[in-house]
């Protein structure tokens, strides 16, 4: 293991997250899910390939960086035993455990998948449980209830004698075979299940009750797109839990993964940031899809983004490709050490700036901190941080991790120009106080409401009330009168709550909507995200709602700064809410920016999507992200201000995530307008266009 990888690892922390003994630490390790999902499990799930896996995490040097884990996913398994506990399939693992103590003298450890309940043939068979009189009919719920989100299994009643016998023989066993972490999935309020019929707290609870008894310290992480309502069970029986459903394209598209479905976890990581750390448990991103080159499908930039995002949120890493092939990017990225160092810090980041251009940060708590600013736009952006807004007046140090360089003394702010979806990481050692500025708080109950919007009692929220029902219909949306004493670029506090993808469109006097798209794991429980607004002398009106789509329910705002903010030099347009002709037409997509899409365009002359008022300030030539869907190739018509239209030649693999691409468009200085069309055949479907200066 590298010394400075070590020295991270053994620093002291004042408990640990669960009482199995493990948990001061995110994990860092490999699983054969995301390979599963692109080749034949068969190719993946035997012990041939496991141990090329843990072979190669020792030759490629992974393993002295920290690397340790090899866990088994779904269909390791094959029979159950007499006393109904789940076996290893002898097919695929002839010798299971001598293939375990190879893994352990590679110094790894070795994981397993499990779903909550009883396996139905099981109950059917009646089999007893070990070490008691009672047998498996005699613990499950009666009448018969599936046991899990996936459907599966007999639920267990743990108020009758001999469940948690049961699980405790069930783990005991895989204690004896040296088994070191479970990955408990289907776990229910979760897995976009919240039928409380299913409930699996009580199997957690077990599970966390089997683990403490059988002696042997095994991470248990719960999956996934766990409710954020019951975070206090969470948090006491397990080291680790999926905040969202999988990376992975799982069909979707021909890789392992693709940039929108990691943009996705910038979205969730708001809602869960303050619930995680040493004696909590962590967040899991789930797998990280770096050094596999193609078959990523992502980007060398985006993987680097990506890993810059799990590091900073202290999530496990758990890589997904195949490690025989790692290239040597991946490789470069993953050995290093002052980034594994992130990540291992115990001390998770909080967003400080969200929208497009979002920066985290971490307070080490002595004087130092981590900063990471990111540019989810797909051309190069300007990204600035004022240091005043994480707290202190300039930085005496600033380290580069990614390129292990020295920056000296930076004061103000810091400003640079990223590539599209790219990131700079630092460690910064901060000099001087920043006070808070002065700042306006508009809770729920000032806004004026309209149309279907609702104004609803809110014990968790700061204000009392939540604003509801703001979206669906451009009539239902709510409007707060704020004051500035001077005209300028303001910092935005948005305290709003959602299980699941949701966004707002605001609109700020008369300036072009913002898209804030957010994402989180309770409806109840509200987080904060920030962005700047413009905002003039006197009153301005902050209008909140979403035409095309619900957006989260709101909690209040807070206005703040000294109006000198950094403002974004792009500008996003939905493709749902331009002018839309003929056929074309709003649609739900999940995946969107605005949880919404126009699609049904083109195949006549009349289906157009036209966004009419695109200003920009001055006369040139501008970067333009198209952002759409297709399966297979497809082709849209675009015309600027009446122009002679241009073929914009597309393809893609899904209509439910979309795809990015850049152009350059000729603009006059106001407003332009933008139509996009195909007058003979059907065009992608279109979720949002950003209209950016050309950055050199």
């Amino acid at each position: 293991m590298s010394l400075f990888l070590l020295a991270v690892l053994i620093s002291p922390v004042a408990a640990l997250s669960q009482v199995n003994g493990l948990g001061n630490r995110p994990y860092l390790g490999w699983s054969t899910y995301s390979q599963q999902t692109i080749v034949p499990s068969s190719t993946v799930m035997n012990e041939q390939n496991i141990l090329a896996q843990s072979d190669a995490i020792r030759s490629s040097g992974l393993g002295a960086h920290g690397f340790q884990y090899i866990n088994l996913d779904a269909a390791w398994n094959g029979g159950n035993d007499q006393y109904g506990r789940t076996l290893w399939s002898p097919t695929e693992f002839p010798t299971f455990l001598e293939m375990i103590k190879h893994i352990h003298a590679n110094g790894q450890k070795v994981g397993i998948y499990m779903n909550p309940g009883i396996s139905t043939s099981v109950v059917a068979a009646n089999l007893p449980i070990l070490g008691t009189q009672y047998h498996a009919q005699d613990i499950i719920v009666t009448p018969a209830t599936i046991a899990n989100a996936f459907g599966g299994g007999d639920k267990i009643d743990y108020t009758k004698p001999g469940a948690q016998e049961y699980i405790n023989s069930v783990i005991d066993l895989y204690a004896s075979w040296g088994i070191d972490f479970i990955k408990l999935d289907a776990v229910t309020p979760g897995s976009y299940n919240d039928n409380l019929n299913i409930n699996n707290i009580p199997d957690v609870q077990a599970m966390s009750k089997a683990i403490a008894q059988s002696g042997r310290p095994i991470w248990l992480t719960l999956s996934w797109a766990l409710d954020e309502d019951y975070i206090s069970d969470w948090q006491q029986n397990s080291n680790a839990r999926r905040i969202e459903g999988d990376v992975e394209c799982e069909g979707d598209c021909p890789n392992l993964t693709e940039w929108q479905r990691v943009l996705l976890r910038f979205y969730d990581l708001i809602g869960w940031e303050n619930v995680s750390g040493p004696t909590l448990g962590w967040n899991d991103l789930d797998s990280l899809e770096v050094g596999n080159g193609t078959t990523d499908g992502i980007t060398d930039t985006e993987q680097r983004t990506a890993m810059t995002l799990w590091a900073m949120a202290n999530a496990p890493l758990s890589l997904g490709g195949d490690l025989t092939k790692l290239t040597s990017y991946g490789e470069k990225l993953l050995s290093n050490d002052e980034v594994l160092a992130v990540d291992q810090s115990g001390h998770p980041a909080k967003q400080v700036t969200g929208g497009y251009t979002p920066v985290w940060v971490s307070d080490l708590g002595n004087g130092s901190y981590y900063v990471a600013i990111f540019n989810l736009n797909a051309f190069p952006t300007r990204v600035t941080v004022n240091w005043n807004d994480l707290g202190f007046a300039g930085a005496l140090e600033r380290r580069d991790l990614w390129n292990h360089t020295e920056l000296g003394p930076g004061y103000g702010y810091f400003s640079d120009v990223l590539p599209g979806h790219g990131t700079r990481l630092f460690k910064v050692k901060a000099a001087g106080h920043a006070p808070a500025s002065p700042s306006q708080i508009y809770g729920a109950e000032t806004a004026t409401l309209f149309g279907g919007s609702q104004l609803s009692q809110c014990s968790t929220c700061a204000s009392g009330y939540k604003l509801t029902y703001l979206g669906i219909g451009a009539a239902n949306y709510a409007v707060f009168n704020v004051k500035a004493d001077k005209a300028g670029v303001y910092r935005m506090e948005v305290d709003s709550m959602t299980n699941g993808t949701r966004s707002f469109i605001i609109g700020v006097n008369d300036d072009p909507n913002i898209t804030l798209n957010l994402s989180g794991g309770s409806g109840n429980i509200p987080f904060s995200s920030t962005i700047p607004v413009r905002l003039q002398k006197g009153m301005n009106t902050i209008e909140f709602g979403n035409p095309a789509s619900y957006p989260p329910d709101l909690d209040r705002i807070v206005i703040s700064g000294d109006g000198h903010e950094p403002y974004p030099e792009a500008t996003t347009y939905e493709g749902e809410l331009a002018t839309l002709g003929g056929t074309a037409s709003q649609g739900y997509c999940s995946n969107c920016s605005g949880v919404s899409k126009a699609g049904n365009i083109g195949g006549s002359p009349q289906s157009t999507v036209t966004f009419t008022t695109v200003n920009v300030p001055v006369a040139g030539v501008y970067q333009m992200e198209v952002d759409y869907l297709t399966s297979g190739p497809r082709s849209f018509f675009v015309s600027i201000n009446n122009g002679a239209a241009n073929e914009l030649d597309l393809n893609g693999t899904s209509f439910s995530t979309p795809q990015s691409t850049v152009i350059k468009v000729t603009l006059q200085a106001g407003a332009n307008q933008i139509q996009f069309s195909n007058p003979d055949n059907y065009a992608p479907d279109l979720d949002s266009i950003t209209i950016s200066p050309t950055v050199f």
